[in-house]
Parts: structure tokens; sequence; C-alpha cells
């Protein structure tokens, strides 16, 4: 009898101590004990790690995957190819219009002469027929102008054949004082020409994209030349 009781003590206590065992929370052997196999991890390291910041310069914009690493793109870099493609897509749509314009300008034959001199006001007569002409870049005709194209055809009508350069036209009259401008008389600045057209406007081709019209003169750097 007490070998039976103190055997069942011993299987009791046995019973109880592996009960406690298996009760013990999981949170009791937590990562960074010294047991091996209960060491942090390389990523839980990673993820108790604090933020961590990473200065980019400003220009840096884009950062395509090449095959040797990363490739920094700057908005300098950015910059030159839009520029450059609006410079190509600017170069194309002045080829077709000057293709579309050579076709329209064969059906127009030489100026028609008017009577009577070139004044001023006879003129910014002829000049203002062609308001709303589209404006081409080496046009000269009423299939397009540019803006020595413009008076180059308006003076031919008169029997006066101008150079088709703004600056050569300038040259070919004579300086006057703005207070002495009317309208008929050439308003000249730098790398362009048009009539003058009172008021401190001008009757000019603008640039591509626009056609004849008159505005504003839209700077003080001008001068008034009269043929």
């Amino acid at each position: 009898m007490r070998s039976g009781g103190t055997k069942n003590v011993v299987v009791m206590t046995v019973a109880a101590g592996l009960v406690g065992t298996f009760a013990i929370p999981a949170y009791a052997f937590a990562p960074g004990t010294d047991g091996l196999q209960f060491g942090a991890t390389a990523q839980t390291q990673l993820t108790k790690a604090q933020p961590q910041a990473v200065d980019v310069a400003d220009d840096v914009i884009a950062a395509p995957l090449s095959e040797d690493g990363y490739d920094a793109v700057t908005g300098e870099e950015i910059r030159a190819a839009e520029e450059a493609r609006a410079a190509e897509e600017a170069r194309q749509a002045a080829a077709a219009a000057m293709t579309s314009y050579a076709a329209e300008a064969s059906q127009y034959s030489a100026p028609t002469q008017v009577s009577g001199a070139a004044s001023p006001s006879a003129v910014f007569s002829v000049a203002q027929q062609y308001l709303g002409v589209p404006y081409v870049y080496g046009g000269a005709t009423p299939a397009g102008f540019d803006c020595s194209g413009l008076v180059k055809y308006v003076y031919a009508q008169f029997g006066i054949d101008l150079p088709h350069s703004s600056n050569a036209q300038g040259a070919a009259g004579t300086q006057i004082p703005l207070s002495e401008a009317v309208p008929g008389d050439l308003v000249v600045m730098s790398g362009h020409i048009g009539f003058y057209a009172g008021n401190g406007q001008i009757l000019h081709a603008p640039y591509e994209g626009t056609v004849v019209r008159i505005q504003p003169i839209w700077t003080s750097d001008y001068w008034i030349v009269r043929i």
C-alpha cells in the first residue's frame, strides 16, 4: 500500500509539472532569449529598426532602371528633350505649311499693279486687303505671308521691288520721328517688320499659327521708316 501510494504521488507530481509547462504562454519564449532558436532574425531586426531617410537631389525627377543599375535623369535633361521635341514638331508643321503654300501660291501670278504713287495712305489701303491671310514662313503671296513677304508683296503692286528681308526693307527707306508716323509707314524692329496702323498699332504677319492682323505694338524698341 505504501509503495503504491508513493508511486501515485510521483506520477501526480510529474503530471502537474507537464501541465504547467504546457500552460506557459508563447510570449515567455519571445525572441531575445539566450536560446539560439529564439534569437531575433534579420527580418525582425529590420522591422524594429527606426525609419530611415534618403536624401535625393531636387533635380532628379526620374530614375529608370537600366541593365547595370539606376540612371538618374535630371529635370534639365527632361526639359531639353521636351524642347527638342517641340522644335521638331514646329519644324514639321512649318514644312507642311510650306508644302501647302507652294501648291496654292502657284495660282498667283505677279501682283497686279495699282495706279498712283506709293504714298503711306495708298500702301496701307492695299495692305488691309490681306487681313486674315495665314502666316507662312517664307510666304510672299496671298496664299500665305511672313512679315517681310507681306511688305514685299504690297510694295510690288506699286512697282517697288523690295528684298524679302525685314532688315533690308528697313534699310531701304528713310527713318522718320515717331511723331511723324502715319498709317502705311513701316514699323521696323530687330528681325520683324510691318505697317504702322496708327494709334500705336501695327498691321503685320506675326508668327506661325496666326494670320495677318492689327494689334498694339508690344515693345518700345522699334523705329519708323518711310519708303
